[in-house]
């Protein structure tokens, strides 16, 4: 992989990149894969997979389009485990979809710079989840998710920066991982994987 290479002249990362390679995929209905990233906001990754999996029941088993869940009553986003700011959220992005033609085409043509400007402007949808909409949505390969507290504390172990102060943490952050680029994406992953393992 071409990116191990590259990542490899950081030595202290080097250190870490022991496993199998990754491999980004392109998803589609990315709407929906932001909605579910909503929908998994604050919650362990077994119970999100649970309301996810009761949200595709609200439409036969499968991803619906757009349209759909805006049509959807509240009542039965409410049934299946989601907040009300949370269904408020989702329907934020149902009707920001419609309204500026958002499709997998649309945004795959765009930058992530731009992606990030464009979708931040819906309420509930912050920096991280655009960022991680680019990684695991969008299959980006240079992505940097600087607010993620997992990628915070596995650079604070690797490199031994101090966390007092939060700025100060992420300028050295940022510092590092722009040598990573155009990878950034693949050192996040090879960083998460560490420290989960």
């Amino acid at each position: 992989m071409e990116y191990m290479s590259h990542l490899q002249k950081d030595k202290k990362l080097a250190s870490i990149l022991k496993q199998e390679p990754f491999v980004l995929k392109r998803k589609k209905n990315i709407p929906i894969r932001l909605m579910a990233s909503i929908m998994s906001q604050q919650l362990s990754t077994k119970v999100a997979a649970v309301i996810y999996k009761r949200f595709l029941a609200l439409y036969d088993g499968k991803e619906p389009k757009v349209a759909a869940v805006l049509a959807t009553p509240n009542e039965a986003l409410r049934a299946i485990g989601l907040s009300n700011a949370k269904v408020g959220y989702i329907k934020n992005v149902a009707q920001f979809c419609i309204e500026h033609g958002i499709t997998d085409r649309k945004l795959a043509a765009m930058s992530n710079e731009s992606i990030i400007e464009l979708l931040v402007q819906i309420k509930g949808v912050g920096k991280w989840t655009v960022e991680m909409l680019l990684m695991f949505g969008l299959g980006r390969e240079d992505v940097f998710a600087v607010d993620d507290l997992g990628i915070q504390q596995a650079m604070c172990r690797l490199y031994k920066i101090d966390a007092t102060h939060k700025k100060t943490m992420q300028q050295m952050m940022l510092q590092r991982a722009q040598k990573w680029t155009p990878y950034q994406t693949y050192a996040c992953l090879h960083l998460w994987n560490w420290k989960d393992s």
